[in-house]
């Protein structure tokens, strides 16, 4: 698939790590070192702006060794990028460790997943069908 990307960083285009790799990552590019202290939020600029192809979104989502190691994550993960959007994509990160981090111009702060996705239409009824789950939810299967 090709997607119409504007690059306005000084980083690389985002690319897949691995053959493997279902995302690819996401840089800060910022003028300045930007820090951020137990549980901020703050938006970080990438210099990327998209031109998705209708039936698509981006989805931004944290990077493992980021969460795990420092508690840095995206408050609304996985954030969407819709296909309409054509401003400059900017990264929610949260630190949700005991300690500060700062965020460098140039680092992997995210992954990026491009997905196809469908519109619903909604048909009103007065029943829906039954199934064995019924309304189990929130844990109703077990742990094991």
């Amino acid at each position: 698939m090709k997607i119409r990307i504007i690059n306005k960083s000084t980083n690389p285009l985002p690319v897949y790590e691995t053959a493997g790799s279902a995302g690819m990552d996401v840089r800060a590019f910022t003028e300045e070192e930007i820090l951020l202290k137990p549980l901020d939020r703050k938006l970080i600029p990438t210099g990327l702006f998209l031109e998705l192809p209708e039936g698509y979104e981006a989805q931004l989502r944290p990077r493992s060794g980021l969460a795990f190691k420092h508690g840095i994550s995206l408050p609304n993960s996985p954030a969407t990028i819709d296909s309409d959007y054509r401003g400059e994509i900017k990264v929610a990160l949260i630190n949700l460790s005991k300690e500060d981090y700062v965020v460098k111009s140039g680092e992997r702060i995210a992954q990026m997943i491009i997905a196809r996705h469908e519109r619903a239409e909604w048909i009103r009824v007065e029943e829906i069908t039954e199934t064995s789950r019924g309304e189990g939810g929130f844990g109703s299967t077990g742990k094991h």
